[in-house]
């Protein structure tokens, strides 16, 4: 934006004088016009960079001289000698391995590299860069072009520490500033001799360092000085002032071992004759005190010992201060009660006093009281000892946890006052008092605590009592009562009475599937409520959903828990019996018909038929429509909708004749084959017969011409597989089976390996149990066939054998109905195995069957006797109450440990009597007495019985406690659960958090040993993070209440709350003014950090000490230069007021007082911005005089010369000056005006000028 300046005579004079005395030389009579020149009235800009610029200069009119920047880029160029030269025979110079080093170096280190050949032939080199690349480069190229030579520099050993400097900074310095290397020998090398390899200068520059690092090291001197450790004190003097005084003053440095080390040695270092002085003075300081001094022993309990010493030695430093005695104490940790006073025979006195004043100055008393009374000698939140410590604050009381004593330490008259007051209290609580503990199962702990404590605290209020129960994690059954006599005795009575009636609890576990978990709870726990209704006194635990376990705890008195399980049994046989499910496929149109208009037609299948129908989502490729409920009521509700799909459009059905064999081959993998037909088809339906029913019969349905095109595809696929697979059929008995198959199927692989037939067995459902079946290539088949008749003729060849068992064995084969027997004959080809009766004491067995069946049985009972005869049985002990969990559902985890260690486990029979359990809480080893029906039996190699233990015992869950504080528990449950979720997936266990209402500080984990602890240590971690958190709340929620004049605020908040905001961010406080309709509308509220709310509130005072220092007055303005002095938006006023630092309130429209305008600021603030008001008003007021005139004359006289000034461009020879009155020199604003030459004015642009506005 350009802005126009006019300048009138007036303004020019004006100009003028002001100038006078800075820049015109000449003077003139004050009468005569004085003419400028036009260098003066226009000045030019001075020329950047000004060749011959002088610190001296003086400085032109446009501003004072830039000072420059020092370069951070150095160049150094330095010599190498023709001799000195590495490479001197390269053919042309630049081409060599000079110009390649160099090269190497530069992209190494960043520096630029010049190099040039001298007269001489020697070589100079120009490195420019930054000063430590320079530096880098210039080693590097001594040390690659220049040739090497070495010298070697003896001094002390002990300087060597000096040369190499601190991480060896110096050495590195050193060899950098030299160009060279330095090798200095190792601490443990005898020769002194320092290495230098580099050039002749640089050995030179460097020799001579070093030898001034050691020459300086000469001058340094060490003293050590062996003086009896009983004077150092006197050395030292009182908190080592002497000591300092002393290095002062010599300049020395003087270091005295302290009072814990037991040395004799003073090491004296610095310059050698400072050294030699301090060591004067301080033998003078020891033979002066050695002759006078004197010493005299006193014995003083050990117990006051800490008193003489004081805190961090300070009385003793006091002592030898005041009376100039040394006091010697025994060390703490020595039985000696001895201690020594060191000084002048006349001053061991009052030193003697001193020792003995400080000694006595604390009293211990020890005051004996039952460790039940101290918490009531304490009182309730401190009350009753905090009215003796108030009283006697210097008095420290101590109780002892599980000790009958209280400690009081502190000056002797107060201390036998606090001991007389806490000995009344004791006898009165002795005499009002009493106390008696009972022995209560952990168990029934919480029970008699009851909902958020409502019977514990019945009983307190009641009779009057204390009753301590132990936190669960103490694993203790001892609960105290404490109080009035005869209250302890009815609530103790009480308490009993409770746990008698609890005992004859029972438990009882319901197997219930999972799935049906939801369905008996019911949405938001409705239907297990009713039951809880039905039966109230009977408690009912579901699993966690994350144990994915099928048992439900029962848990009340033996009768109602009885009827409990019979009801519950009663809804889960309806459940099983409701569960059975159903898929229909149907065709994606029709299911719109299905649902009918508003869902009125499956809503009455549903309700005819009482099951529950799912369809799949409108945006689903699936046309699956699931049916649940009795089986009888889905088949009905299937025909039904089948019946709708008929209606709706021409369906056909029809069954194709496809042999059972070639099903899975027409299926394809994952069902690939048979999709590809439907989808080709318009989506018809193919069911296949179930595996295994023998069925050949295939259904197709769908529309009539799509059936038909997918009946002819699937006969021809069918065709197809059967040219390629051919068949034969082979009759075996069915004991034969097992045995051409094989233990694993090892018998029959091989023969599939071997031929490529694919060999199959009847299903025990089938009719021709006989009948095996061969189904490939003809050739495979024909190899397999063969090879499987000669098998089973061998097994027609019947022999009879024995062998000889130990009668001790016979036992296990017979046992169990003869299992072990069945499963050989099965095995082996239907072998008879026959054992003698019982009590021939015959060991002969007789085996009798197929030749290869009977050698194979043989080496397998072989095998069963070797097993037997290195078994052993291990009995592990496990509660119980955790046998469930350890076989896990259906017996899996127990199949499993068995599978895998070949082992037998055996679990006992299972105690209804035993007494119930709780929570899955492990007890400790010495608590645990095992049962009969604890004992678990594992029968098997020594070895595996081990490894089967230890994978029983890792089976075993454990509950832990966790002592959380209860108002932490909803942050670590999180939103929604999503917190305590999150933990219970990552360590694979269930937490359990008590009820808001019981507001307990425990949660409780189980799962197993090792995902327990890990889960308590995040939870702990938890609980660290959230403390933290809350403990930074509290430190924020300090509050401070200000009272600050309403009228106030306002100003304080600032424009858009820009003041109040900065000190909100400042500060990092939050600040609350008074609503409307406060009572109190001076008060402002500041909360945060207290430091951080002091500062805000000290910020405000000072703003409003600030306001009450402002002053308000009033000025009249003309109204028509409001508009003028606000400014667009106000934003000509807004910079007015900044500038000034004030308010300004202009009246509103249709003010009585429209000309009135409010100013408030500081006093003098105030007075400037009223002045510059006025003045605006001024200047704004005489241009609209001005602008009132259409013309107006201008003075022939003041303007007949116009504005002249001397030595202009446009005087110069062959230049005219502007004309003024020429559009072309000077054009109109608004007009566009084509310029036709260049003037001396510079280039003329085209340029077209639009209104400007005043």
């Amino acid at each position: 934006m350009s802005s126009v300046a006019v300048l009138t005579p007036e303004s020019f004079a004006e100009h003028r004088s002001g100038l006078k005395d800075q820049e015109i030389t000449g003077c003139v009579p004050e009468d005569e016009a004085y003419i400028p020149t036009y260098l003066e009235a226009f000045p030019p800009l001075p020329e950047k960079g000004a060749p011959g610029e002088k610190a001296g200069e003086p400085v032109s009119a446009w501003g004072s001289r830039i000072r420059p920047i020092k370069a951070s880029v150095i160049t150094q160029v330095f010599h190498v000698p023709l001799e000195e030269r590495r490479y001197k025979d390269n053919s042309q110079f630049g081409e060599g391995e000079e110009a390649k080093v160099c090269l190497d170096i530069m992209q190494r280190t960043g520096a630029h590299i010049e190099l040039s050949l001298a007269k001489d032939q020697g070589l100079s080199i120009m490195v420019t860069g930054k000063l430590d690349s320079v530096m880098k480069a210039r080693k590097e190229i001594v040390a690659r072009l220049q040739t090497q030579a070495s010298a070697t520099v003896a001094i002390p050993k002990e300087h060597h520490r000096f040369v190499i400097g601190k991480n060896g900074e110096k050495l590195q310095e050193l060899e950098l500033k030299t160009a060279t290397k330095i090798a200095i020998p190792r601490p443990d090398d005898p020769s002194a001799n320092i290495r230098i390899t580099g050039t002749k200068e640089g050995i030179e520059k460097a020799r001579h360092e070093i030898l001034l690092i050691s020459a300086e090291q000469d001058k340094r001197a060490v003293e050590r000085l062996s003086l009896e450790k009983a004077f150092h004190p006197f050395i030292a003097g009182a908190h080592n002032r002497l000591v300092q005084e002393l290095s002062q003053e010599t300049g020395a440095r003087i270091s005295i071992p302290p009072p814990s080390l037991p040395k004799d040695e003073i090491v004296i270092t610095g310059e050698k004759e400072a050294v030699a002085l301090a060591l004067n003075r301080i033998r003078a300081i020891y033979d002066d005190k050695k002759r006078k001094t004197t010493t005299i022993s006193v014995e003083v309990k050990k117990s006051q010992h800490k008193y003489i010493i004081g805190p961090k030695g300070n009385t003793l430093q006091e002592i030898l201060e005041t009376t100039g005695v040394s006091v010697e104490m025994p060390p703490l940790d020595s039985s000696s009660e001895t201690i020594i006073l060191r000084g002048e025979p006349d001053k061991l006195g009052p030193a003697l006093t001193q020792v003995y004043a400080k000694a006595k100055s604390v009293m211990v008393v020890e005051v004996t009281a039952p460790a039940w009374l101290h918490r009531f000698i304490i009182g309730k939140k401190g009350q009753n000892i905090g009215r003796i410590t108030q009283q006697l604050p210097r008095v420290h009381i101590e109780f002892t946890d599980g000790e009958e004593r209280i400690s009081l330490e502190g000056p002797t008259e107060e201390v036998e006052q606090a001991q007389t007051q806490i000995q009344e209290i004791i006898k009165d609580l002795l005499v009002r008092m009493d106390y008696t503990e009972v022995i209560i199962d952990q168990r029934f702990h919480r029970h008699l605590i009851g909902k958020n404590g409502a019977n514990i605290n019945r009983i307190k209020e009641q009779y009057k009592v204390s009753v301590r129960i132990p936190q669960d994690s103490e694993r203790s059954g001892l609960v105290r009562i404490e109080g009035d006599p005869k209250g302890v005795q009815l609530a103790r009575r009480e308490l009993i009475e409770m746990v008698q009636r609890m005992e004859n609890e029972r438990t009882k576990d319901l197997i219930v599937e999972q799935k049906f978990h939801r369905t008996i709870i019911g949405q938001k726990g409705e239907k297990i409520k009713e039951v809880r209704d039905k039966f109230p006194e009977v408690i009912i635990n579901f699993p966690d959903p994350a144990q994915k376990s099928d048992i439900v705890q029962l848990r009340g008195p033996k009768n109602e828990v009885e009827k409990c399980a019979k009801f519950l049994q009663k809804i889960i046989a309806d459940l099983i019996e409701n569960s059975f499910s159903l898929s229909v496929p149907i065709f994606k149109q029709f299911h719109k018909n299905i649902i009918g208009k508003g869902g009125a037609n499956i809503k009455k299948i549903r309700e005819e038929t009482n099951t529950k129908i799912d369809l799949p989502t409108e945006n689903s490729n699936s046309e699956m429509i699931v049916i649940t409920g009795k089986k009888s009521n889905c088949e009905a509700a299937r025909d039904r909708i089948l019946a709708i799909q008929r209606e709706l459009a021409n369906i056909k059905e029809t069954e194709v004749t496809i042999p059972a064999k070639l099903h899975n081959s027409l299926i394809g993998s994952k069902g690939c084959l048979v999709r590809s037909i439907m989808e080709d088809c318009g989506g018809v339906h193919i069911h296949f017969p179930s595996e295994g029913s023998g069925s050949d019969k295939v259904t197709i349905r769908g529309p009539a011409g799509e059936v038909e095109k997918a009946k002819k595809q699937l006969l021809q696929l069918a065709e197809e597989k059967q040219v390629n697979n051919f068949t034969a059929e082979l009759q075996a008995k069915p004991e034969y089976h097992k045995f051409l198959i094989g233990r694993g199927g090892a018998n029959i692989r091989r023969v599939r390996d071997r031929t490529g037939a694919r060999i199959i067995f009847p299903s025990p459902d089938d009719t021709e149990q006989e009948l095996i079946t061969i189904v490939g290539k003809e050739e495979a088949v024909r190899q397999a066939q063969k090879e499987l008749e000669s098998l089973v003729k061998n097994l027609d060849d019947v022999v009879e054998d024995s062998m000889v068992v130990d009668i001790r064995h016979h036992r296990h084969f017979v046992c169990r109905r003869g299992q072990v027997l069945r499963e050989l004959a099965e095995e082996y080809g239907g072998v008879a195995v026959s054992f003698p009766r019982t009590g021939t004491n015959s060991q002969r067995v007789t085996l009798k069957g197929a030749k290869d069946c009977v050698e194979a049985a043989k080496k397998r009972i072989q095998e069963i006797i070797e097993d037997l005869e290195s078994q052993v049985s291990v009995e592990v002990a496990i509660p119980q109450r955790y046998h469930r969990a350890i076989m896990g559902p259906k017996g899996c985890r127990i199949q499993h440990i068995t599978r895998e260690h070949e082992v037998q486990i055996k679990f006992p029979e299972r105690d209804d009597g035993a007494p119930p359990q709780e929570n899955g809480e492990v007890s400790p080893d010495a608590e645990f007495v095992p049962r009969k029906c604890d004992i678990i039996t594992i029968s098997g190699r020594a070895e595996k019985c081990e490894l089967a233990k230890a994978a029983l015992l890792a089976l075993v869950p454990i509950t832990e406690d966790v002592e959380v504080s209860y108002e932490l528990h909803r942050y670590i449950i999180g939103q929604k659960g999503s917190g305590i979720r999150k933990m219970m997936e990552e360590y694979e266990v269930n937490i359990w958090v008590p009820q808001p209402e019981k507001q307990l500080d425990v949660i409780k984990v189980t799962g197993l040993v090792a995902n327990v602890e890990r889960a308590k240590l995040g939870l702990l971690e938890r609980v660290k993070e959230l403390q933290a958190e809350q403990e930074d709340r509290a430190l924020r929620s300090f509050k401070v209440t200000m009272s600050v004049d309403p009228k106030f605020h306002p100003k304080i908040i600032g424009r858009k709350g820009a003041v109040i905001s900065q000190i909100r961010k400042d500060h990092d406080v939050s600040i609350q003014f008074p609503d409307k309709g406060d009572e109190q509308q001076d008060l402002i509220v500041i909360s945060g950090y207290e430091r951080n709310v002091e500062e805000a509130r000290q910020a405000i005072q000072l703003l409003v000490a600030e306001l009450q220092e402002m002053v308000s007055q009033e000025v009249h303005l003309d109204p028509r230069t409001h508009a003028r002095i606000i400014g667009a938006r106000g934003k000509a006023i807004r910079k007015l007021m900044e500038e000034f630092k004030v308010d300004i309130r202009f009246p509103q429209p249709g003010s009585d007082e429209p000309d009135k305008v409010t100013v408030m600021g500081l006093p003098e603030t105030v007075d400037n911005a009223i002045d510059h008001l006025l003045n605006l008003e001024e200047e704004y007021v005489s241009s609209q005089c001005r602008k009132s005139h259409t013309h107006f004359q201008v003075s022939a006289v003041s303007w007949s010369k116009g504005f002249v000034v001397r030595d202009a461009p446009w005087n110069a020879a062959g230049n005219k000056a502007p004309d003024m009155s020429s559009a072309e020199d000077f054009p109109t604003f608004g007009t566009g005006v084509a310029l036709k030459q260049t003037s001396v004015w510079g280039p003329k642009n085209e340029l077209n000028l639009g209104f400007l506005s005043s």
